[in-house]
């Protein structure tokens, strides 16, 4: 989530446990044309207080590009995905690529598995195809966003749910309260957490290396849409053409056990290079997307956050869904704060930052904030009292206790290159 496809908004699958291996970087690393990078889907890009460590969802050490002198290299690997590989590689290796499982993918079975899905998301998830996925969002009665879930209708007769890595003890435990309410009741549904591992690979050349490891026809395999194949050897995996970067991607769902054997393989391809959730976290901001626990959490709806293209017509007809008085009440009399994207000079602008009104007065907060390492200046997104959010406005944020000028921007910043099969 965010994002004009239909598809997905937020965060991607990533893990909350260990990590289960680790890959050393090669010692001279070729141009990055891709980056295969771990996920964890919500957290990614945060700082610890301690000293500017950067941190994934569940408070671990990320991945981040650093220099020799140990200052961080976050241009390198986010601008290269964009643009291919330079022409001359980078100085110094990329970081390692870290591997966890994936406790909070779980497969939905039973006839019942739409109903049950679609009592807890506001998403139309019956009229998923075969192989089709949707980032959909699991609310609270209050209307707030619980998480961004990711649902799939599998061809294997089951729906595949993936949360966020932050908020998997507390969606699994939601899952399987309302799972046991719909037996009760009769109804038929049952629920098997899954134990992956999660690569994603992405960039303008992810078709080109991926194919050559599998048997399957890339170019019909369109965004946000599934296969269960073998990848370069390996059995088993769910390849998802989908990914948290704007850029054309898939996401590899392997078995815990060949995790490291496939990401060796793939790194064994010389456009192929690993960057860390820091990258990761540019990306997404350029792309417009949101990051939970950040720009999205229960105490945010989905009109705030611009997120209503995740509510099925359907859906919004029945007003059967956790908060739908409140979300659809907001939907007619339109929220007094929106979510907007923007742009700035001087200073980096941060989660925190205060945004300012004509007058001086506080009229919103920065959620997401960082260099571009595309554009060239610094990006942000926010949320702004609703007057104040139309795109070309003049605000001011507030760094350092001081004031520098801000403009309300159109998300995404950059382009998406979301593919689509012909």
């Amino acid at each position: 989530m965010s994002q004009a496809p239909r598809g997905r908004t937020g965060p991607c699958q990533g893990g909350r446990e260990d990590a289960a291996g680790g890959l050393p970087s090669r010692a001279a690393p070729p141009p990055p044309g891709l980056r295969a990078a771990e996920r964890g889907r919500g957290g990614a890009g945060s700082r610890g207080r301690g000293g500017g460590v950067e941190t994934d969802a569940a408070g671990r050490p990320a991945p981040v590009p650093r220099r020799a002198d140990g200052a961080v290299r976050r241009l390198e690997p986010a601008a290269a995905l964009r643009a291919g590989p330079p022409p001359v590689p980078p100085a110094h290796p990329p970081p390692l690529l870290p591997l966890r499982r994936l406790p909070h993918a779980t497969r939905v079975y039973g006839r019942d598995r739409v109903r049950f899905v679609e009592s807890l998301v506001v998403g139309d998830i019956a009229e998923l195809k075969p192989g089709q996925g949707t980032l959909t969002l699991l609310t609270n009665e209050r209307g707030g966003i619980v998480d961004d879930l990711i649902v799939t209708n599998a061809l294997e007769d089951h729906l595949y749910v993936v949360s966020n890595a932050g908020c998997a003890d507390k969606d699994l435990a939601i899952l399987r309260g309302r799972a046991a309410e719909l037996r009760a009741a009769g109804g038929d549904v049952h629920l098997e957490v899954s134990d992956n591992a999660l690569l994603a690979l992405q960039g303008p050349f992810m078709a080109r290396v991926l194919q050559a490891g599998l048997s399957d026809d890339l170019a019909k395999l369109s965004f946000m849409n599934s296969i269960t194949t073998t990848v370069f050897g390996v059995p088993d995996c769910r390849v998802t053409r989908c990914g948290y970067t704007g850029e054309d991607g898939v996401e590899i769902s392997v078995p815990a056990g060949r995790a490291v054997e496939l990401a060796e393989r793939l790194l064994g391809v010389p456009e192929v290079w690993p960057a860390g959730l820091a990258a990761r976290d540019s990306l997404r901001l350029e792309a417009g997307l949101c990051l939970y626990g950040n720009d999205i959490d229960e105490t945010t709806t989905p009109v705030e956050a611009g997120l209503l293209w995740t509510l099925g017509k359907r859906r919004r007809v029945a007003m059967d869904f956790p908060g739908a008085a409140i979300i659809m009440a907001q939907v007619k009399e339109k929220p007094k704060r929106k979510r907007v994207g923007l742009t700035s000079v001087g200073p980096p602008i941060r989660p925190h930052t205060a945004i300012l009104g004509p007058e001086g007065t506080p009229v919103g907060t920065v959620t997401s904030g960082c260099p571009s390492p595309s554009l060239g200046k610094n990006i942000a997104m926010g949320y702004v009292e609703a007057a104040h959010s139309r795109a070309g406005t003049a605000l001011t944020v507030e760094v350092r206790k001081k004031q520098h000028p801000a403009l309300i921007t159109k998300m995404p910043f950059v382009p998406t290159q979301y593919y689509m099969a012909k």
